[in-house]
């Protein structure tokens, strides 16, 4: 064996005792039609929002500009499988569902402890060069790993495997040490469309395609505006993301729980009642969600998300929850909370609260909502009549 494939299996070994579940290496030069796509992608503005995928994509669509002197790439991942089902949840629907991988220690912080070790053993073996990257840089994380071996791109565009199902999270490390590479993933999701099909806001237009701004992971973390009144059902009880088309996946069969103690699921994140979820202040959120990818969406987005998910409950007792944040400080929580009373209380009894918030309110935002509600109640009732 040459002196590069003994470093990377050296390397596979290190990986594996840190706690990873996956390693692949990769040129940097694997994937030439990644910029093609990207650009087309962006083009079509299926990317939402998400104004920070247009900055650079030159960068983001090859390693090479991102970092000139990059010879290899490490992909990683760590198993974070669901220990209950996320679609099972959705039945509950006076609690909020947050997304499996949220429910944990923030896996970045988790990720990128664990790469700077691997990448340090590197620089001390090698002496080469190394930058280590867990969404903190215009790195395609998803295409590189399916380049490494580590699985495809599934029909839903997450990565998944035969070995582990769709539950992996990634990182990479970018070194100057020329290492061998990994034969690339196979797909094998064949004829089946699970994944695009359970969607429940159609948000695949097509196979291997993803239109994020239909999406409710996209739309309950990413946007930052008030959710568009198309989506809100469809979002039912799911208050931080979306694991409907990974759970759904039939090579999750194959997922392995996680034995990794820092990455365990906390209890208190499980289907938590949305009663108490609706009282939380700033600080209040900041505690109960410290160390946790839910804290960096923030309070306000967070309860829009659970007042949309009060407004689905169906439970006329949550109305007073959601009439108590009508005097929010936050425009978006109030023009939620509004929504929320227009779906759990009497048209009558709406149409008066409606009728006093307008000699109160100066939003834009909040008198668009009620202008909006004002005219499907012409047309349509609330939940109840």
């Amino acid at each position: 064996m040459s002196k590069a494939g003994e470093l990377r299996d050296e390397l596979a070994a290190r990986a594996a005792n840190l706690g990873f579940s996956a390693f692949g290496v990769t040129s940097p030069a694997a994937i030439p039609q990644l910029d093609t796509k990207l650009r087309a992608w962006l083009a079509s503005g299926e990317h939402g929002d998400m104004i920070w995928m247009e900055r650079e994509p030159e960068r983001r669509a090859s390693p090479h500009t991102l970092w000139g002197e990059v010879r290899s790439i490490i992909m990683l991942g760590l198993d974070a499988p669901a220990t209950t089902s996320p679609l099972d949840a959705l039945a509950k629907r006076d609690a909020g569902l947050i997304a499996t991988y949220a429910r944990r220690r923030d896996y970045h912080d988790v990720i990128k402890g664990r790469l700077k070790t691997l990448a340090q053993a590197l620089v001390a073996r090698a002496g080469a060069e190394v930058k280590v990257f867990v969404d903190t840089a215009p790195v395609m994380e998803k295409p590189l790993a399916a380049a490494a071996g580590l699985g495809w791109q599934g029909k839903h565009t997450v990565l998944l495997s035969r070995e582990r199902g769709t539950w992996l999270l990634l990182g990479a490390i970018f070194t100057t040490a020329e290492l061998p590479v990994d034969v690339s993933g196979v797909d094998h999701c064949g004829s089946c469309r699970r994944c695009l099909d359970i969607c429940p806001t159609r948000a695949f237009p097509a196979p291997y395609r993803l239109d994020a701004r239909r999406c409710i992971a996209y739309l309950t973390i990413e946007h930052k505006g008030t959710i568009p009144g198309e989506f809100r059902e469809a979002i039912g009880n799911r208050i931080f993301g979306c694991d409907d088309c990974l759970a759904v996946c039939p090579w999750n069969k194959y997922a392995q729980a996680s034995q990794d103690m820092r990455m365990a699921e906390r209890a208190e994140l499980s289907q938590p009642p949305l009663r108490e979820l609706a009282r939380l202040d700033d600080a209040a959120f900041r505690k109960l969600f410290a160390g946790t990818p839910v804290k960096r969406t923030g309070r306000d987005r967070f309860i829009r998300n659970v007042l949309i998910a009060i407004g689905n409950s169906g439970e006329p007792a949550l109305a007073s929850e959601a009439e108590s944040l009508l005097g929010d400080p936050s425009p978006l929580v109030r023009a939620m909370a509004i929504w929320a009373m227009w779906r759990l209380t009497s048209k009558q009894r709406f149409a008066a609260l409606a009728k006093h918030l307008r000699t109160q309110e100066t939003d834009a935002e909040v008198l668009t909502e009620l202008d909006a509600l004002a005219s499907q109640m012409s047309h349509q009732s609330p939940l109840r009549a």
